[in-house]
């Protein structure tokens, strides 16, 4: 099994190295340079007739260099006054160059490097408890770490570069350094005060992050992720207590969010008992009516708590219109859903074929999901013999509308941007949607920043790694359940504030002030209660609220910090 550290106390041992290597050098290259000027001045002396030692040329050489020239040595003839303002000049580009070049070389750096490391924490302060320990710093980690100061719950990043600890310190994260094959680093990290372990390295790394704090504490959770299968198994035993496939589970939510194109309510997560489904609308009889008229008009126990609209959320006013490109969000059990997609889903046509462009891990985890949910899908691959036999590819570029025609653009249901290039994503995006205006298109972004972009080039839904994997590790630490409907929009919980003892549904003060929606509240068994005439009783200790994370930390900072 590969140490961690081993990294680490390589790096050190190979800058040391370079740095005598280089100060060899230096004083090899500064010896020649001594001994080629005193030669030079023995011979030119001899011309005019002086007779000079090494020791007298060597003492010329040195104050000639420095400049200092006390002028009991000189030549006489031109050539030697030449040579003389050469090796002056030699002299002080050396002084102004070479000597604080090795100066900050050989002084200044050691000591920043010193006070780099002695400025980063090697332990964490005695009062933290509760907290989680990210080991290692990445897109997913810093999502989690936001999500876990809007739930005001400790974290600390756990590295082994103090250079690089340094700059996380300076961007304001809580910052702990340490070998990551050590046990006393989880002990100095308090690992039994914490609430979770969370270490997101490749696969064999995480294997001895795992085992290394197994070792220093039998209880705390850990959680781990994996890019391959076969990983699964082996962190498993290294003692992991939840591994998340990263690839499999974006592929899972994406493979989701194309379903649903013909009215069906397809479930995208759960709250307690009470699933979460998004059907887009696809019937006339939905299409043109209002909320209210919506809510009067379903049969059965569903309740529509959003309106989505090309990952923005609509105005859920009674008096708010459904059109044609809407995607309604529901909660319900799956009796429920079930009596919705007998009454709504549209019988014209299906929801297979699915185009999925990229058949990375990504694109086969969406292809394996849409299977298992029995729609047929072609995965798109440039790269000839990526995608395994078992799947229907076609290879080619994305890009032509040959390939695409070919795959089965025209017939298409939907289309999956899976590439991890956000530029290429944008492009093909547009490029489907000016292709087929009615198609339901879902991408994926790798930065937060594209995401907008991406619902500007016509996606119906966006989601990363980053959501999918911060939401997934923080739903394991089981202090308050999340789901993803798009991204930058999640369903949380907070605790009841004092000050909304008497909660209204959609409540438009709340609204206004934070930008977050009421969904409703959970009940003692944790179960989603969006009917307002339980939400005052004393059992809801928690709101359900929908909303982006401005809307959340707006939220918070207003009504639960002073709760």
């Amino acid at each position: 099994m590969r140490h961690v550290s081993d990294e680490s106390g390589t790096t050190n041992v190979r800058k040391i190295r370079r740095r005598v290597q280089l100060a060899l050098w230096m004083l090899l290259g500064a010896a020649v340079l001594l001994t080629a000027y005193s030669a030079i001045f023995r011979a030119l002396m001899a011309r005019e007739g002086q007779s000079h030692g090494w020791i007298d040329a060597l003492y010329w050489t040195l104050t000639t260099m420095s400049t200092l020239g006390y002028g009991d040595v000189t030549f006489t003839s031109d050539l030697g006054r030449l040579f003389s303002m050469f090796v002056t000049a030699s002299g002080v580009l050396l002084i102004l160059i070479l000597l604080p070049f090795l100066f900050v070389r050989f002084v200044v750096s050691p000591w920043m490097e010193q006070r780099e490391k002695a400025r980063t924490p090697r332990r964490v302060p005695d009062s933290m408890r509760g907290h989680v320990i990210l080991v290692g710093f990445g897109t997913v980690t810093q999502t989690l770490i936001a999500r876990a100061k809007r739930a005001r719950t400790p974290a600390v990043v756990l590295v082994e570069d103090s250079a690089e600890a340094a700059r996380l310190l300076d961007e304001g994260y809580h910052v702990m350094v340490g070998p990551l094959d050590s046990p006393v680093t989880y002990r100095k990290a308090a690992v039994e005060r914490a609430a979770m372990v969370v270490s997101t390295h490749a696969d064999t790394t995480n294997t001895n992050v795992a085992f290394t704090v197994r070792q220093a504490n039998k209880s705390v959770k850990i959680a781990v992720t994996a890019a391959k299968d076969a990983s699964v198994d082996v962190l498993e035993l290294a003692g992991a207590d939840y591994v998340l496939e990263l690839s499999s589970t974006l592929g899972r939510e994406l493979a989701n969010r194309a379903l649903g194109t013909r009215g069906r309510a397809h479930v995208v997560g759960s709250i307690g008992r009470t699933l979460i489904a998004e059907a887009a609308v696809r019937t006339a009889s939905l299409v043109g009516l209002t909320l209210g008229q919506a809510k009067d008009h379903i049969e059965g126990g569903v309740r529509i708590i959003a309106v989505m609209q090309r990952g923005r959320l609509r105005a859920t006013k009674p008096e708010t219109r459904i059109d044609e490109r809407a995607v309604l969000i529901l909660a319900g059990t799956q009796e429920d859903l079930s009596s919705f997609d007998h009454q709504f889903q549209s019988l014209l046509g299906s929801e297979d074929p699915v185009l999925i462009l990229g058949g990375g891990r990504v694109g086969r985890a969406v292809a394996e999901a849409l299977d298992e949910s029995g729609v047929r899908s072609t995965i798109v691959e440039k790269v000839a013999g990526r995608t395994p036999s078992h799947l229907t590819v076609v290879e080619g570029d994305a890009a032509d509308i040959d390939v695409l025609q070919t795959a089965g653009l025209d017939s298409a249901s939907a289309v999956v941007v899976t590439s991890r290039d956000d530029d290429f994503n944008v492009y093909l995006t547009l490029y489907c949607r000016r292709l087929k205006p009615d198609l339901q298109i879902v991408s994926r972004a790798t930065s937060e920043r594209n995401v907008a972009t991406l619902y500007r080039a016509g996606a119906d839904s966006v989601l990363s790694y980053a959501t999918i994997g911060a939401t997934s590790l923080w739903n394991k630490l089981g202090r308050a359940h999340r789901v993803v409907i798009a991204e930058g929009n999640e369903l949380f919980s907070v605790p009841r504030p004092r000050s909304l003892t008497r909660i209204v549904l959609r409540d438009e003060k709340v609204h206004d002030a934070t930008g977050c929606h009421i969904i409703g509240g959970l009940d003692s068994e944790g179960d989603l209660v969006v009917d307002p005439e339980h939400l005052e009783s004393r059992e809801i200790s928690s709101l359900v609220l929908l909303g982006d994370r401005h809307a959340e930390r707006s939220f918070r900072d207003k009504y639960v910090k002073g709760s």
